[in-house]
This record gives C-alpha cells, structure tokens and sequence, in this order.
C-alpha cells in the first residue's frame, strides 16, 4: 500500500494544522476566527524548532488538495480547451463547469469558483504562519531556517501563480499583511495595467527566486520542494512575463530579456545532469512510479493508510474515474473531445498532420483506428473503448460512459489508476492517492525549444523536440494487447530539417505548439499555453466552429477576446473587499 512516501506527515500533524488555522488567519478566512481553537501552540512553544517544523509540514500537507467540488486541479483548466469536455451526468452536473468551458455563459457569481479563491489564500495563511514562525527562531537553534523559509516562499509563490493563472488580477498577501491590513489590499492597482500586472508577477517571482538562491539541491525526504523546482518555476513565472498583457488581455509584445533570463533557468535544470526523459512516458502516470521517475522534479504527494482516517487523497480527481461497473462508481467527468484525438494522428512520414487533422469525424471506431496512424501519446492519454485502460489486460468499454451522445465514449487516463490499484478510495467518488506532477522534465525541455524559437534560434531547438518524439516512439511496450498486437497503428518520426520537413521559424513554431498539445495533453496545461501566447481566441472558436458540429451543446459557445482569458472575481469576494477589489474586464 502507498503511505505517504516521506515522512513530511507525522502524528502532530492534526496539531499544526489547527494551529495554522488559528494563528495569524488571513481576513479572506476571517470566519475560522470566530472558532474557539484547540490544540493552540503558544508563542513560547514556536521557539522550539519541531514545533515550527510542524507548520512548515501543515502548509505541505494542504497545498495538494485545495479543493474538491471548487478545485484548482488541472482538469479544471484541461475544459477550458480544447482538449476535453466536462463529462459527467449531462450539461446539468456541474453546470457551472460546463459555463466555463462554453465562456459565453459566465459571470461573477458562476459556481465552483469562490472556493478556490476563499481555499488558496487559506493555504496562504499557512505559509504565512510558518515564515513568521521561521523568522522568530535563533539560526543556531534551526540550522535549516534558510531552507524552510526558501521552502515556504516556494509554496507561496506556487499558490499566487496558480491563482493569477486563474484570476489574472489577484491581491498578493505576504507575511507582514495583518488581519488589518489585508481587507485594505487591492487586487489591482491603479494606474497602467500592463505595469501593475508585471508588478504583481514579479513579486512572485521574487518568492521563486528566493526559493531557488536558498534551496539545496538535493532533499532527503520526497515531496519538498529544492533548488531545481524552484529554478522551473522561476523559468516559468518569466515565460509568462516574456508575453506582457495590456488591459485587455492581449498580448503586447514578446520580451525577449525575459525569455533569455528563463532560458538561463532552464540550461541550468538541464546541466545539473540530476534529470532526464523516463524511458517510457507510461512511467509519468503510473501510481508506482511516484516519486521514482528520472522526469519528475517536484510533485504533490497524496497519502492512502497513514495513519489518518483515509489519508491525503487526490480529491479533485475524485470525478474523474469513468462510470464502470464494477471497477469504478463515478463519475466521468473529463472526456477527451474528438478535436483532441485527432490531433494524435499523424501522417505517412510520422509527423502530425497541422491543418488535416480534424477533418475525419468517428463514424466506425474499428476502421477509423486501423486506417489511421498515431502517435503513441494517444493510449497512454486517452481510454477508448476495445483499448487497454492503464496499461491492463482488462478493455476498457463502452458502458463506462454515463452520457454518450452528449460526450461520447473518450475518457481521460493520465490522473486516473488502475483498476485494482492499492491507490484507491471509494467514497462513491473515486479518490486515488497517486501523486500529481506538477514539474517535470519534459515540459522544461519544451519550455527551452519555445524560448530559442522565440530567439530566433529555431536550429537549436530542433533536437529538443526530437528528444521528446523519440521518447514517445519508444513508448509503445505497456500499450500492447495481451496477444502481443497492438490496438493501433503506432507510427512517430523525428523532423529532419531539409528531409521531411523545412525547419524555418514558422515551421518551428507550429511544431512546438503541436508538441506542448500532445505532450502535456489533459494535464491543465494547454488553456493556460494559448492564453499566454495569444492564441486562445483563434484557437478555441475554430474548434468551436467544428466541434459544435459533433456535440449541439458547443453551439452556445464562443470565446471573447479580451474577457474570457481570465475568470471572473467570485463575486463573493467583490463584496467581502467592500469597494477595494476591481473586477476583471469583461465582467
């Protein structure tokens, strides 16, 4: 059984975590106050460095799960593309996803949206908590007070990211903030948006960067954060910084210093020789591999059996698990779309086929299979009915979706475990406690590509893209069928500049792009990808334009420049911060 793999969580965690409730709680999280705590830790106790180490360990065991029903996981955001629909027991279940994945039908007060904020900045106050707590202890007393604190910076830089992801507009609230100060915060300073936006970013890049000058390189116990997932998130935090947004959610210019600082990031990871490409890209998904893979540089870690009643499981995921009996109760949520499996395709030289690709609609899934060659990615991403499900002998199978007409029979594999795994609670929903990669290797490897093409240095990154292709040829041992066929015909090339294709700039780009699809597919990235490089308009309503054509639900649809790269301020909030917060354009 898979119990939590570092020993971050120990028996006074259940301590801590009250603590961290109770002690310097934001405003955002102003009802906890009115709560008479228990297990309280007095200032004389957080002089002693296990007792602050029991903060640090609360601000950890918190961060993976923010939210079940109002979740930030990334399945979220993989809706919100092109890469999937909401699933699930039709437009109905959750409608407030199925708003956000059509755009045209949200507004402040849209479900599933409050929470994440109102949780985000609950987590925050835990980091807060522990950075307090860190800087109150002698540094001969707490010989990894440097780290800790770079530890804590590293969660909170983690936590504002994600949330400005989200929200693009968000208050950011570090440890000096009190209970006063923080209703007094604004989400958006006044003046020049584009300047006040970048501001923002780089105070979280500050925390990254903190993170990364301050962490060691190696940790002992799995799950904290050290140098080279700082540096990641640092090369990240300055991508999104090398495309700067005016007031209207468009991208302005590229910046190119930006990119050359994150490319220094990213040949940093690279040398450290410490990672590389699993051999197989099944390995990144399966629960056993936590942890264990050469690819993974930082990763929530989820708990089954340790010691607490049912662990720290993966509950965002708990939907997502396919409708099949008898080996899952719910819920099939997160369907591959069909403008997805398409993109898998490739052509008679192996390589994707840009502007054909999605012109074939699933009349016969036998011979559309058969007739067609793939990139292997597709089985290790998407479950289709007569295929495998998770490396298995057992077929995944057409009565494992609830809603077929509506979203057909596609599910998505990547979070999800197999079928006999120790991983697994059933509450109804299907919580794993497989972990969630939130860096890895290959997506840094993709990171470097873009930024040397956006350099116009597109020769350079020809051999990263092709290190990533090859890997997934060779990935096809664990989507073999039990009688040692295949269940489709796998058929992946590198680009040969000059052979069969003509590596120039415009070339390279639109590979790149390809590759970031197929590569990260329904793991949340692809949404945020289009926004920061100001495609998400042309993209998502020219998948609208055909995908309606396959589903009726998506007619409703449409994706407007200029308010719906960000979602809205929960209007909870709007009200809560009594005139301080301005809402998002659009809105």
């Amino acid at each position: 059984m898979k119990i939590f793999k570092n020993n971050i969580m120990k028996s006074r965690v259940k301590t801590y975590i009250a603590a961290a409730f109770v002690i310097f709680l934001m405003a955002s999280c102003s009802d906890a106050l009115n709560i008479n705590p228990k297990g309280v830790i007095t200032d004389e106790e957080l002089k002693d460095p296990k007792n602050v180490d029991g903060l640090v360990t609360a601000a950890y065991a918190y961060f993976p799960r923010v939210g079940a029903f109002d979740t930030m996981n990334p399945w979220i955001a993989s809706i919100r593309s092109d890469d999937a629909y909401k699933g699930g027991g039709g437009l109905d279940d959750q409608p407030a996803w199925y708003q956000m994945g059509v755009f045209s039908m949200v507004n402040p007060n849209v479900g599933n949206n409050d929470g994440v904020w109102y949780q985000a900045y609950c987590g925050i106050s835990r980091v807060n908590t522990a950075i307090n707590a860190i800087n109150k202890v002698d540094d001969a007393q707490y010989p990894l007070k440097k780290s800790r604190l770079a530890e804590m910076r590293f969660l909170r830089g983690w936590m504002h990211f994600k949330l400005k992801n989200r929200f693009r507009w968000i208050p950011f609230i570090d440890e000096n903030a009190t209970t006063t100060d923080i209703p007094t915060v604004t989400n958006h300073p006044e003046g020049d948006d584009t300047a006040n936006d970048l501001a923002l970013w780089q105070k979280i890049l500050d925390d990254f960067k903190f993170a990364a000058e301050n962490l060691p390189q190696n940790q002992d116990e799995k799950g904290r954060a050290n140098k080279y997932a700082a540096d990641a998130l640092v090369a990240k935090t300055l991508l999104w910084m090398a495309y700067p947004e005016g007031d209207k959610n468009q991208v302005i210019k590229i910046d190119n210093g930006k990119l050359t600082e994150a490319l220094k990031y990213c040949d940093e990871i690279i040398a450290s020789g410490k990672y590389h490409l699993s051999s197989d890209f099944a390995y990144n998904f399966m629960l056993e591999y936590d942890n264990a893979t050469p690819e993974s540089i930082w990763e929530l870690q989820f708990t089954i059996q340790d010691g607490t009643n049912r662990g720290n499981l993966n509950e965002g995921n708990g939907l997502t698990a396919p409708w099949w009996n008898p080996y899952f109760s719910c819920c099939d949520f997160h369907k591959a779309s069909y403008n997805l499996v398409n993109a898998f395709k490739v052509g008679a030289n192996g390589l994707p086929l840009f502007d054909t690709f999605n012109e074939e609609d699933i009349t016969n899934k036998t011979s559309y299979f058969e007739n067609n060659n793939w990139d292997p990615r597709l089985n290790h991403t998407v479950a289709i009915p007569g295929f495998p499900w998770k490396y298995q002998t057992i077929r995944y199978d057409s009565t494992a979706s609830r809603q077929p007409a509506t979203y057909g029979y596609m599910n998505s594999m990547k979070e999800n475990v197999t079928t006999n795994s120790p991983g697994l609670y059933n509450a109804f929903w299907m919580f794993n406690s497989k972990n969630q990669a939130e860096i890895r290797y290959d997506e840094v490897l993709l990171w470097k590509a873009e930024i040397l093409i956006q350099l116009n240095r597109e020769k350079e990154a020809l051999p990263l893209i092709n290190e990533i292709r090859v890997r997934a040829s060779n990935s096809t041992a664990k989507l073999k069928l039990p009688n040692g066929s295949y269940p489709a015909k796998y058929k992946i090339e590198p680009y040969i500049d000059g052979g069969n294709c003509t590596w120039n700039h415009d070339f390279a780009w639109k590979a790149l792009i390809w590759e970031n699809r197929l590569e990260m597919a329904m793991e949340g990235r692809r949404f945020y990808d289009l926004v920061r490089w100001g495609m998400a308009e042309e993209v998502l309503n020219s998948y609208f334009a055909k995908e309606s054509q396959r589903r009726s639900w998506l007619k409703v649809a449409h994706f407007t420049a200029g308010r719906d790269e960000y979602l809205p301020i929960p209007q909870a909030q709007m009200n809560w911060s009594r005139g301080v917060y301005r809402q998002n354009v659009g809105y």
